[in-house]
């Protein structure tokens, strides 16, 4: 088995499946999403706005690590929001009784 399709087994099994867990984390992707997501379209523009400005020696002085930790906040906000969805998709179907 693969890593990933076991991550994912294991995911499903001790979070999704349960109540609890699956409550715990929902909220804590929650929280995740809003603190990796905080700003971030304005931070984006903002050093995208730095870069043209100031050209290459904006770049030198960080604009461009800058840009890449913006970049990775904003695939951990998504990481987080698709964990949420799965959680939120599985209390609501636990709920609805389906």
């Amino acid at each position: 088995m693969k890593p990933a399709a076991r991550v994912r087994e294991l995911f499903r099994r001790q979070v999704l499946e349960r109540t609890w867990p699956c409550f715990v984390v929902l909220g804590l992707s929650f929280l995740g999403f809003g603190i990796f997501g905080l700003s971030l379209a304005t931070l984006l523009k903002a050093n995208i706005d730095l870069v043209v400005d100031n050209g290459w020696q904006a770049l030198m002085d960080g604009a461009a690590r800058q840009f890449f930790e913006l970049v990775l906040n904003a695939y951990l906000s998504m990481a987080c929001y698709v964990v949420f969805k799965a959680c939120e998709h599985s209390l609501v179907e636990r709920l609805a009784g389906h």
